[in-house]
């Protein structure tokens, strides 16, 4: 092949990708721009969360820094968004004393919420002989004799956002549930089997994403 030959080649070959690869970045352009304003037009909502309810099977020291408990939660979460989905890629339930993890994580299972519903979940909380700092024991003692113990219901994982058949990258997701419980009054819950007891809570909790 002669050396102009050659250079007819490359010409077609150069005239080829202009007409085709060109249009599809063109295209591709222009579909990543309409995601993005959508996206932005739309300005999605975190969901809200809120303990519904905490029930206490066993809540006891069994050394002055171990503790032992065993623990019901129900949470929701509402997805106030009109046009946006949410995709629960993963979450964590456990439970947190005075800034000190009590209980092991409970993994809820993958979930999609439908814009303006809600899902619950009412996961089992366990912490078996779970080292504790002595002063957390102490304090713990105090709250019970008070009849009053403090708890922080936490929820971490990834969430993703669906607008039509478009599906976001994912985010962290860090919900914390504050609660106040009734600890050794039985009248201001609700006895349930298995030695347990009710609290109605209906706290709100905080959401960062």
């Amino acid at each position: 092949m002669s050396e102009k030959d050659c250079d007819h080649h490359r010409r077609r070959k150069h005239r080829w990708l202009r007409r085709f690869f060109i249009p599809f970045l063109v295209v591709v352009f222009l579909v990543l721009l309409a995601v993005l304003i959508t996206w932005a037009v739309l300005q999605p909502k975190k969901p809200r969360f809120t303990l519904q309810d905490a029930t206490v099977f066993s809540l006891n020291l069994t050394a002055p820094n171990v503790l032992s408990s065993i623990l019901q939660v129900t949470v929701d979460s509402h997805n106030p968004n009109h046009r946006i989905g949410v995709y629960y890629d993963r979450l964590d339930v456990y439970i947190v004393y005075r800034d000190q993890q009590i209980t092991y994580h409970t993994s809820i299972p993958t979930a999609f919420q439908d814009t303006h519903s809600t899902n619950i979940w009412s996961p089992f909380l366990y912490g078996q002989s779970v080292p504790i700092a002595p002063i957390t024991g102490a304090r713990l003692t105090v709250d019970e004799s008070r009849g009053t113990v403090p708890l922080d219901v936490k929820l971490d994982g990834r969430v993703k956002w669906r607008v039509g058949v478009f599906t976001s990258g994912t985010y962290r997701i860090h919900v914390d549930c504050p609660a106040l419980i009734k600890y050794g009054n039985p009248a201001a819950g609700i006895a349930v089997p298995n030695n347990g007891v009710k609290y109605q809570l209906g706290f709100a909790c905080r959401v960062s994403v």
